[in-house]
């Protein structure tokens, strides 16, 4: 009986001092506390994706993002084609001609596009969506010397040709259209009648063309209203676009980059020159579809937030796993070193208050500032752990390292969010200086002759 006693004495002792299973506890530990660290990435994507939502919503009710297509001269031909059928019993051949219409689609010479953008931001809810009203003058002109194919060709049609003006939100036009076409001012018609390249937009009938091979101008301006962005497709043969806004943080996308910028306090100055050699598009063509090579060669800008702070707090929440493990490092080499008893439970609480800190730093970045919710976030969740650590080291030489370990994680973290364009260097120079210092501090304990019983 007492050999017994004294095994399971034994047992009982080996279980509360052996460091490898404290070790393989805290490691089963931060392997759970990855399931709310997990479920934390699920409620940012989730808050995010309601962002997303809030600002389709306002979108669709102001106007969406807004692109400028056109105009597009459209010209009916008049083709005879012919062909053999097959006729009564006999099936004999016989030889049918018939007049078949084709397009014939022509793009100005020159184009030139003065915008001004005027955003403001709206809130639905908490989030905040940026739309705008702009101004924008359209002007250019049209040569008719082009090739044109004129075999089997009967007649073109100068009378009923038509210009096409893509406006892809029709919404957020906001003033009575007057086209002017050389000397004359033509009415315009809503809809577009080359649904197959251009989807939504507006029509011009243009007077009798005749075969006139001088230059024809035109001009016209669009107060818009649109959400985000504004982008323009580059039909010219000459494409000269200039863009004035108070905005002070754009983004400029699509195929081409400005050739000029000038970026401010006041907002953003840019002018964009493009030639017909820069997009694979012809300057005329007959029937077939362009949408393709139009879309590749749009251009424009996103009027951006400044900060993004979804994005930020899910890209700290993924060093989580590191700063949870730093942790549990430090009060593991605590109960190693000073002989000081941690139960797991009091890993866990630790692991769920280094979890909550994400929480807090989403919940309060939605209401201010981020850095200002990164500060209140890590101001609370240290001194959290520090009080509590408090009552478990029963030493203030110990808390002080353990806080000043937590404000250079949670330091080091910030900065690495701030340097977006270094986060991987960072991040791989700060692992490896904390990896080196754990190996320093280790480099006395004999391991194999350790336990965690009190002196």
């Amino acid at each position: 009986m007492n050999t017994e006693n004294s095994f399971f004495d034994k047992l009982s002792r080996w279980i509360k001092n052996s460091v490898m299973l404290k070790l393989l506890t805290i490691t089963i530990l931060m392997l759970l506390l990855l399931i709310p660290a997990s479920m934390i990435e699920s409620i940012i994507w989730e808050r995010e994706n309601l962002k997303d939502q809030s600002i389709q919503e306002v979108s669709s009710k102001w106007a969406d993002s807004q692109q400028i297509n056109g105009p597009i001269l459209t010209i009916p031909l008049l083709y005879e084609i012919e062909y053999e059928v097959e006729k009564g019993e006999s099936k004999k051949k016989e030889l049918v001609k018939e007049l078949v219409t084709k397009y014939w689609y022509i793009l100005p010479k020159n184009l030139k596009i003065d915008g001004n953008i005027e955003p403001k931001k709206l809130r639905r809810g908490i989030y905040e969506v940026v739309v705008y009203k702009s101004n924008v003058a359209i002007s250019g002109d049209f040569i008719l010397d082009h090739h044109l194919d004129r075999t089997n060709l009967k007649k073109v049609l100068y009378d009923q040709a038509f210009l096409t003006v893509g406006v892809s939100d029709l919404r957020g036009i906001k003033n009575q259209v007057e086209f002017k076409w050389a000397d004359k001012v033509l009415e315009v018609e809503s809809g577009s009648r080359i649904s197959n390249m251009i989807y939504s937009g507006f029509t011009v009938e243009l007077p009798n063309l005749g075969d006139s091979i001088e230059p024809i101008d035109f001009e016209f301006s669009l107060n818009l209203l649109g959400s985000q962005n504004m982008s323009f497709v580059p039909i010219g043969s000459t494409t000269e676009v200039q863009l004035v806004s108070n905005w002070k943080s754009p983004s400029f996308n699509g195929n081409f980059l400005p050739d000029h910028r000038k970026l401010a306090d006041n907002g953003f100055e840019a002018s964009w020159k493009i030639l017909k050699l820069n997009r694979n598009l012809p300057q005329s063509w007959i029937g077939s579809n362009q949408v393709d090579e139009m879309s590749a060669s749009a251009f424009g800008v996103d009027l951006i937030l400044e900060l993004d702070d979804y994005q930020k707090s899910m890209r700290s929440s993924k060093y989580g796993v590191m700063t949870i493990a730093l942790t549990f490092l430090i009060f593991f080499l605590v109960e190693i070193l000073y002989k000081r008893r941690i139960h797991p439970f009091q890993y866990i609480l630790v692991g769920l208050a280094l979890c909550l800190f994400y929480v807090l730093l989403v919940s309060i970045s939605e209401h201010s500032n981020f850095n200002l919710a990164y500060g209140i976030s890590t101001f609370g969740i240290v001194t959290m752990i520090t009080l509590y650590a408090l009552s478990i080291f029963n030493a203030r030489k110990l808390v002080l390292v353990l806080v000043t370990t937590l404000c250079g994680i949670y330091g080091f973290l910030f900065v690495t969010l701030q340097l977006a364009d270094y986060a991987l260097l960072m991040g791989s120079i700060g692992l490896t200086i904390i990896l080196g210092a754990t190996m320093y501090f280790t480099r006395n304990i004999n391991w194999y002759k350790l336990n965690i019983d009190k002196e």
